[in-house]
């Protein structure tokens, strides 16, 4: 093996050297990202300036458009080295290879986090939504009563109040506001 390595021309083994090796962590990273451990879950702080942020989480500088980057130029150079033989000419189409491999892969993060759905309940979104009492709501604040109320297709069962009259199980509300402590505040609906 080091027989065939050392017998390739300098630009010939740089090829070599950024295909395998930027393989390699490719195939690293795929497999972290597959199990859960991918770079977005590590934190990490320079003292220098940011990165070249391009909005939406991503840089324009990072470790997998490198890898992608390499991976690319590598195996561009490799493929096309006794095809052109121009050493200019393949280091231009390598590079252009490598960059194409980069956004490639930033334009398909880029999509893929536009589809990340968080599917985190947020109670605000309730008021001005109709509920369902689930568990009879005491009179004018003197008691916490349930409702079941339905929030992004999902439905919760939360705490509920009301400044009105006693609200029986069975009963439609409406959520007017969030009270303390995240009780809904609710009046009967017409």
């Amino acid at each position: 093996m080091t027989e065939w390595f050392s017998s390739l021309s300098a630009m010939e083994q740089i090829y070599w050297l950024c295909a395998v090796v930027g393989s390699a962590v490719f195939v690293i990273q795929l497999l972290l990202t597959l199990i859960g451990m991918d770079s977005s879950d590590v934190e990490v702080d320079f003292d220098g300036p940011d990165t070249m942020d391009l909005g939406g989480g991503m840089s324009l500088f990072t470790v997998r458009a490198l890898v992608n980057f390499l991976v690319g130029f590598g195996w561009a150079g490799v493929s096309f080295f006794h095809i052109i033989t121009n050493a200019t000419l393949l280091l231009l189409v390598a590079v252009a290879t490598g960059v194409l491999f980069a956004w490639i892969v930033m334009f398909l993060m880029r999509k893929m986090r536009k589809i990340e759905y968080n599917a985190a309940f947020n109670i605000d979104e309730t008021v001005g939504q109709t509920a369902s009492v689930y568990l009879r709501i005491p009179a004018e604040g003197s008691g916490i009563g349930k409702v079941q109320i339905s929030v992004r297709g999902s439905v919760h069962e939360l705490d509920a109040c009301t400044d009105g009259d006693l609200l029986p199980t069975g009963t439609k509300v409406r959520v007017t506001a969030i009270a303390g402590n995240n009780v809904l505040k609710v009046e009967p609906l017409l």
